[in-house]
């Protein structure tokens, strides 16, 4: 893949959704996050399957609101990057779900990322900005 590709990055492991777009590996163009803890506080912790739900909820709107406040187009994404686990089974069937129709859709390739190593990348990627 390009140097430069623009890559739209999607998550719903747990109890948020979010979705960035990431430019070359290096540079975060936006941050989109959705929170679901008002939805889980009576419970005491996340509930699965409510989790589940306010993914289905939330994808949509914080992919485009990704897109929105970067300026950019689903037509300019590169390619397609899903959380694929560890995780809430519900909630990251929810989320590759959505990615591998958009992926589809689109025509951009779909990537799998591990969500340990999300975290690690993360840490390497705000070191950059």
């Amino acid at each position: 893949m390009d140097k430069r590709a623009l890559i739209l990055g999607i998550e719903s492991s747990c109890d948020e959704t979010a979705a960035a777009l990431v430019r070359g590996g290096e540079e975060l163009v936006s941050s989109v996050v959705a929170s679901q803890i008002a939805t889980h506080l009576p419970y005491g912790g996340v509930v699965p399957e409510l989790a589940s739900r306010e993914h289905l909820r939330s994808l949509v709107p914080v992919t485009r609101a990704a897109l929105t406040k970067a300026q950019l187009t689903y037509a300019e994404v590169d390619a397609i990057a899903v959380t694929s686990g560890p995780g809430l089974a519900g909630a990251l069937l929810t989320g590759i779900s959505f990615a591998k129709s958009l992926a589809w859709a689109l025509g951009k390739p779909l990537i799998a990322v591990n969500h340990i190593e999300g975290h690690i990348h993360a840490v390497l990627l705000e070191q950059r900005q």
